[in-house]
């Protein structure tokens, strides 16, 4: 996930409704306890739960303890804090760079080329039916950069390596966006793109780097990676976009945040402009934004 750095994100925004009992239950959560480096208590999660949502939007649920310790506790190792208490009692009242390696700690990043195949048959579909525009669209989950890198192999196919097209590819995580714009990956991790693809659009390393591949020059130069957080309502965007890819993204936000995302979407997006979102995410109820034109396809009203 996939936004701008976190950091800066105001921690007044309403946090999620946590039910009081189970926010003031100090006790160490059950088995979870048993065992581990750090003491963690259900007190604990309740305070990364609300922190998480202020700064990210992220809504974790009950079923997340395991995860969220397990991620956390490399935190309080590299900060040297003892204890989940110490340590975010020290990042409320430190508005530092840890509050970004907090949100990295936390975010999700699922990703592969060509994910959701029938997307980029759609999109290439509609950057052909107008092959001279001046393209320009936003990929607001980069991760690790497989999904923009498939969506610029997809415009070259469609309107040739010449063609007037830049792509924004953005995330919440800074750590996966260094990886995304260094366009390097494990030959056996390109699943997804065919031989043709492969041979045309990456370089084999050699030597020391047999068995890496890393995206052509001519990928990476129409594309600019940058930090955006969709919850927030400074987003750096100049001019409109044609098409947004946001997928597998709202799954994370509960339904106000959503709503606001979309809101903010809509504004950046051009009138008659394609949204992409994830295969499990539907917003039936945003029809007065957008309309519904294929499978997890839309159209800005």
């Amino acid at each position: 996930m996939a936004h701008t750095t976190s950091a800066s994100v105001s921690a007044r925004s309403a946090p999620p409704r946590v039910d009081p009992a189970y926010a003031a239950a100090e006790a160490p959560s059950g088995p979870l306890a048993q065992g581990r480096e750090f003491v963690w208590t259900n007190a604990d999660f309740a305070r990364v739960q609300a922190l998480i949502y202020q700064r990210a939007g992220i809504s974790l649920h009950d079923g997340k303890h395991a995860m969220v310790y397990s991620r956390l506790s490399r935190r309080l190792r590299d900060t040297g804090h003892t204890s989940f208490h110490d340590y975010l009692s020290w990042l409320e009242n430190h508005d530092g760079p840890e509050w970004q390696e907090f949100v990295n700690a936390l975010t999700t990043n699922l990703t592969a080329f060509f994910r959701e195949q029938h997307h980029f048959e759609i999109f290439a579909s509609h950057l052909r039916s107008k092959p001279s525009a001046n393209w320009k669209v936003w990929c607001n989950a980069a991760s690790t950069g497989e999904e923009p890198y498939s969506i610029v192999m997809t415009a070259f196919e469609a309107l040739g390596a010449n063609a007037s097209f830049k792509l924004t590819a953005s995330d919440i995580d800074s750590r996966v966006l260094a990886t995304a714009a260094q366009g390097v990956y494990r030959l056996d991790g390109l699943k997804g793109v065919s031989p043709e693809r492969l041979q045309k659009f990456f370089l084999r390393g050699k030597g020391g780097n047999a068995g890496m591949v890393r995206a052509k020059p001519e990928l990476r130069r129409v594309i600019d990676f940058m930090s955006v957080n969709l919850i927030r309502d400074d987003w750096p965007f100049k001019e409109p976009f044609d098409v947004v890819f946001c997928r597998n993204v709202m799954i994370y936000f509960d339904a106000p945040t959503q709503r606001k995302v979309l809101e903010r979407i809509h504004r950046v997006l051009k009138p008659g402009g394609m949204l992409f979102v994830g295969h499990a995410e539907n917003f039936s109820e945003s029809r007065d934004l957008f309309t519904l034109r294929g499978k997890t396809v839309y159209e800005r009203r």
